[in-house]
């Protein structure tokens, strides 16, 4: 269908990202999405959203790295001709470590794929995305919470994207384009399992007011719902879904 909108979602592979392609590609979205490393769960992702009717692009991409930046943008004009929404999900924790044992390798890394690199996506986006383009911003709870004894990097990089996020969305108003940023909290995907913490959602799970983990599909509809015409005169928000948390 050519009138189909398009969305390009970074760390799409998987988790968070995976529900935004998928449930995007049920709401009529053609989807591209970048992933990192895991081809096979990327594929299933794909999959999945082909499934759903969407014509789906999938492109391995490190979002800390300029040039496939502007490559990952440069191949989806090419693929689908336009670009109506980006959602930056990429990111990492690095390892759980506190200020003390972390190191300036770990803070490097950490700000250049989560801040560095999601500003480059930003600026590619707001080049082309027409009056009526959404960016939504993937940032954390632990933005505001800190991460003491885990991950006071990973925080302090979503920090920045919050602070990103409110002022773009002031820059970016005057092209017609709204930005705001999701602050999921305690939710259940790899990202723990990967940062050393596998049982840290049942570990923490008692201290969530809900008293219970979100899941990425939870996430995944509030980020929809920032990109639909529903939240049209919204702009600069940090939505919170961590569960009162």
């Amino acid at each position: 269908m050519a009138d189909r909108k398009v969305l390009l979602v970074t760390g799409g592979g998987r988790g968070i990202g995976a529900a935004v392609v998928q449930l995007a590609a049920a709401r009529s979205w053609d989807v591209a999405f970048t992933y990192a490393g895991n081809a096979a769960r990327a594929a299933e992702t794909e999959a999945a959203a082909k499934a759903a009717g969407a014509q789906v692009l999938a492109m391995q991409a490190d979002v800390g790295d300029p040039r496939a930046v502007a490559a990952t943008f440069a191949t989806v004009r090419d693929r689908f001709g336009r670009l109506d929404a980006l959602v930056n999900n990429a990111g990492i924790t690095g390892p759980k470590a506190t200020l003390q044992e972390s190191t300036d390798a770990v803070w490097e890394r950490v700000l250049r794929v989560n801040v560095i690199g999601l500003a480059a996506c930003c600026r590619e986006a707001l080049a082309v995305l027409p009056q009526g383009g959404a960016i939504v911003n993937v940032s954390s709870r632990a933005s505001e919470l800190g991460g003491a004894g885990e991950w006071v990097h990973y925080a302090a990089s979503k920090g920045a994207v919050d602070t990103l996020t409110v002022g773009l969305a002031k820059e970016a108003a005057a092209q017609g384009v709204r930005v705001n940023a999701v602050n999921p909290g305690l939710i259940e995907t790899e990202l723990h399992a990967n940062a050393g913490m596998p049982d840290r959602v049942a570990r923490m799970s008692a201290g969530v007011p809900m008293a219970r983990g979100g899941s990425a599909e939870e996430v995944a509809e509030a980020i929809l719902w920032l990109l639909s015409d529903a939240a049209s005169y919204v702009a600069g928000a940090r939505v919170p879904v961590g569960g009162g948390r």
